[in-house]
């Protein structure tokens, strides 16, 4: 959304605060999410929720915010009937929606650069299954980059400034995202969730965060969608290994249980490590699942200061 300055040049100055959980945002507004399109399906049934939702964000101190696409599939949208041309629409949508909750905010008087990330999840999002927190869908790279590339290129035709390769749980799914990538002409950021000190799938994070060392078109490399206690560590590894700044958006602290649909565990995203992170290496530093408008706020707050 900014036109005076990339994302990239921005993070040379100092660090960019990310938005929190969208699906939180919007669950917490009442919206029913328990559908395989998750937040999504909103594309289509509510897109004003989308803009307030991101509008949230946007005043709590965010000056990234996500897509809501994290879950949007060709696929997806044709399962629910609608034909190939309304479903690459809707993925466009995700993207236009987030512009006119970014010039909504301009109106509003937020006078800071604002970005856009088109969120792209990784194939076990699709499934709505939870397999992304396990990877090893057992495709091929090949086939990896067959899913992903269309999807990717559609939201590169509406012109995001970044994608957001994200919850990435295996280094055979990051390597399909990072071929998709070529020449979309759009930059990107790639983050994995982890567990520990392995990515979901049970690879060494440093193999994990070499695969980006190379690519001119990855602005970031990091975590999501994992454990707060987890990220200090990994970041640092991650602008080490890939030579690039870092990216910390973590969850709230509680685990998502696939099979009863709920989170579980004690929430600490009010006291997240954010100091830490930066010093880590980590430029671009928000919140995932269970963290909202007020968290952000509070990691805004500490970044000003």
């Amino acid at each position: 959304m900014s036109d005076h300055v990339s994302l990239a040049a921005a993070l040379d100055d100092r660090p960019v605060v990310l938005d929190g959980g969208l699906a939180t945002q919007l669950a917490t507004a009442g919206h029913d999410l328990s559908d395989e399109l998750w937040s999504a399906r909103l594309l289509h049934d509510d897109p004003e929720a989308v803009i307030d939702a991101h509008l949230a964000f946007l005043r709590a101190g965010a000056s990234v915010i996500t897509t809501a696409s994290y879950q949007a599939t060709i696929e997806g949208f044709e399962g629910r009937g609608h034909d190939r041309a309304r479903a690459i629409e809707l993925l466009q949508r995700s993207v236009t929606l987030a512009r006119q909750a970014c010039e909504r905010a301009n109106d509003d008087g937020i006078d800071r650069p604002l970005w856009i990330a088109a969120s792209v999840g990784p194939y076990g999002a699709m499934l709505a299954d939870g397999s992304e927190y396990r990877g090893n869908y057992g495709l091929t790279v090949a086939e990896l980059v067959r899913f992903h590339r269309p999807r990717m290129q559609i939201l590169a035709d509406a012109e995001p400034d970044v994608m957001a390769l994200e919850t990435v749980p295996d280094t055979r799914e990051a390597e399909a995202m990072l071929t998709a990538l070529e020449g979309l002409g759009v930059p990107a950021w790639l983050s994995y969730t982890i567990d520990g000190r392995r990515t979901r799938a049970g690879q060494a994070l440093a193999d994990a965060f070499h695969l980006a060392a190379g690519v001119d078109a990855v602005i970031a490399v990091g975590v999501n969608c994992s454990a707060p206690a987890d990220v200090t560590h990994a970041v640092e590894q991650a602008a080490r290994i890939s030579g690039k700044p870092g990216i910390a958006y973590p969850n709230s602290g509680e685990v998502w249980d696939a099979a009863a649909r709920s989170w579980t565990g004690q929430a600490g995203a009010s006291d997240l490590p954010v100091t830490d992170w930066i010093e880590a290496g980590a430029r671009l530093v928000g919140g995932c699942c269970r963290v909202t408008p007020a968290h952000i706020a509070s990691i805004a707050g500490r970044i000003s200061a």
